[in-house]
C-alpha cells in the first residue's frame, strides 16, 4: 500500500510539473515580442555557427585588389582596408561575441545566485555579503574593467596564449563586475520564500540546509534567475563590444563585433558599411535577448501567467 501511495504521489507530481511547464510554454508563445526575439536569436546563432561552413571565404584572407569594396555579389557586406570579406568576419566574430556573452553570463549569474542565496538563508552572512555587494555597485564599471584588463592582459597571454588568455580575461572581468544586481534580486526572493509554510515544515522536520536550498528554495526562485541570465547575455555582449571598441578587447586579427566596429570607425565617413553590419548584429542580438527576457519574466511569474498576452 505504501509503495502504491508513493508511486501515485510521484506520478501526480510529474503530472503537475508537466502541466506547469506546459502553461509556461503556452504563456511564452502568447508573447509576440518573446516569440520574435527567440526566432531572431536562434537565427543569429545558427547563422554564426553554420555560416562559416557555407561561406568559404576566410575572415583573415586579404585581397588587395578589392580593398574597401562596397557590398556586391562577391562580398555581400563589402570588404575592409585589406580586402578581407566583412561577411566572413561578421560570422566569425559572432561566434566569439556570443561565446563571451554566454560564458560571462554563466559566471555572473552563478556568483550572483551564490551570494544571494547565502545572504538570504544565513542571517549572519547577510550583512557582510550585502555590504560587499554595495561596495561593488559603487565602483565605476568601465574604469574598473579597463584596469583589470590592463593589469592581467600580458600575464594571462603569456601563460595560456594570447587568444585564450584574452578570452578568459574578458569573460572573468565582465562576470566578476556584473553579479551584483542578480545577488540583490535573488536575496529578496530567498527572504520571501524561506518564510513560506513548506520551507518552515521542511526545516522543522530536520532537513539539512543544503537539501533545503537545492530542493525547496532554488526551484522557487528560478524566475528571476532565468530572466537575469537572458539580460546578462545582452549586457556581456555590449560590455565586450565597448572594450574592443576602446582597443582593450581582442586583437585585430581575432575579430569580434566590437573589434569590427572599432576598426571601421576610422573609415566611417567614406565606407559606412564597415560599421553598419557589426553594429546591426549587436543591436539585433541585444534586442532579441531583451524580448526573450520580457517573455520569460511574464511566463514564469504566476501572477501574470493567467493574464491576457501583451500585444
Amino acid at each position: 500500500m505504501a509503495c502504491l501511495t508513493r508511486g501515485s504521489g510521484m506520478a501526480e507530481h510529474r503530472h503537475v510539473s508537466h502541466g506547469l511547464w506546459r502553461d509556461i510554454g503556452r504563456q511564452f508563445m502568447r508573447h509576440k515580442g518573446a516569440v520574435f526575439g527567440a526566432v531572431l536569436f536562434a537565427t543569429i546563432v545558427i547563422a554564426v555557427l553554420v555560416g562559416p561552413l557555407l561561406w568559404n571565404l576566410a575572415p583573415d584572407a586579404p585581397d588587395f585588389s578589392a580593398r574597401n569594396a562596397g557590398p556586391s555579389a562577391a562580398h555581400p557586406f563589402g570588404t575592409d582596408q585589406l580586402g578581407r570579406d566583412l561577411l566572413a568576419q561578421v560570422l566569425a566574430g559572432g561566434r566569439i561575441s556570443l561565446a563571451v556573452g554566454l560564458a560571462a553570463m554563466v559566471l555572473s549569474v552563478g556568483l550572483g545566485t551564490l551570494v544571494g542565496v547565502l545572504a538570504g538563508v544565513f542571517r549572519r552572512l547577510d550583512g557582510p555579503l550585502m555590504r560587499l555587494t554595495d561596495l561593488f555597485l559603487s565602483l565605476p564599471l568601465l574604469p574598473l574593467l579597463l584596469v583589470i584588463v590592463m593589469l592581467f592582459r600580458e600575464a594571462l597571454s603569456a601563460a595560456v596564449g594570447t587568444n585564450t588568455g584574452i578570452f578568459l580575461l574578458i569573460v572573468s572581468a565582465i562576470g566578476v563586475t556584473s553579479w551584483m544586481p542578480v545577488a540583490r534580486i535573488v536575496r529578496a526572493d530567498v527572504l520571501s520564500v524561506r518564510e513560506r509554510d513548506f520551507v518552515l515544515a521542511a526545516r522543522a522536520s530536520g532537513t539539512r540546509q543544503l537539501h533545503l536550498i537545492t530542493r525547496h528554495i532554488l526551484p522557487n526562485i528560478l524566475s528571476p534567475i532565468v530572466v537575469s541570465a537572458t539580460l546578462g547575455i545582452a549586457n556581456a555582449i555590449i560590455t565586450e563590444s565597448a572594450l574592443s571598441f576602446l582597443g582593450l578587447g581582442f586583437p585585430s586579427d581575432f575579430p569580434t563585433w566590437g573589434r569590427l566596429l572599432s576598426d571601421g570607425v576610422v573609415y566611417l565617413s567614406e565606407f559606412p558599411w564597415r560599421v553598419f553590419w557589426p553594429g546591426l548584429m549587436i543591436s539585433l542580438t541585444v534586442l532579441s535577448v531583451n524580448f526573450m527576457g520580457d517573455g520569460l519574466r511574464d511566463a514564469l511569474d504566476p501572477k501574470l501567467r493567467g493574464r491576457a498576452a501583451p500585444i
